[in-house]
């Protein structure tokens, strides 16, 4: 470490144990955005009984999350230069979680439809952003094994979903 000043706008970087934790937090973050994809798939059915829906209706819970979570994706560049890629980011995190409580406490189809509209709304910048910070947070030496963290997690959420969801 060096005794140069220490510029805020290029923070030091993270190293060591501190970087594999924050490169957890943020592959975890696209895990969890991922996986609301599928996770409910296979409990359609049961879902739509309980809320005094048909299957077929049932079927926009899952449609309603990606199609919202589509249309914010390539909207996070122009978020995240308005107001900053870790402001976002811990934003969507928490507007994530607080809408998946809601989805879990919802006592119509209605309500669990615009609560998973708005999860897929927090959940894209998530997608983005995760490898975004994962690329920016990593020495460019180490940038390898930050992508195959992100590639994991976007890999596994598919397949564990179903299995989660049952």
């Amino acid at each position: 470490m060096s005794n140069l000043p220490m510029d805020p706008k290029h923070p030091p970087a993270l190293e060591g144990g501190m970087l594999w934790v924050a490169g957890i937090v943020l592959a975890l973050a696209n895990f969890v955005a991922v996986l609301n994809m599928t996770i409910a798939n296979v409990t359609v059915p049961d879902i739509a009984g309980a809320l005094g829906a048909g299957s077929s209706q049932g079927t926009w819970v899952i449609t309603s999350y990606a199609v919202a979570e589509a249309i914010t994706v390539p909207l996070t560049g122009w978020l995240a230069a308005r107001f900053g890629a870790v402001r976002l980011f811990c934003i969507s995190v928490f507007l994530f979680g607080a809408f998946s409580l809601l989805c879990g406490m919802s006592t119509s189809l209605g309500m669990l439809l615009g609560m998973r509209v708005l999860q897929g709304m927090a959940g894209g910048p998530l997608l983005a952003l995760s490898q975004t910070l994962l690329l920016r947070i990593f020495p460019k030496e180490k940038s390898m094994q930050a992508m195959g963290l992100w590639v994991m997690t976007t890999l596994l959420a598919p397949v564990v979903g179903p299995v989660l969801g049952g």
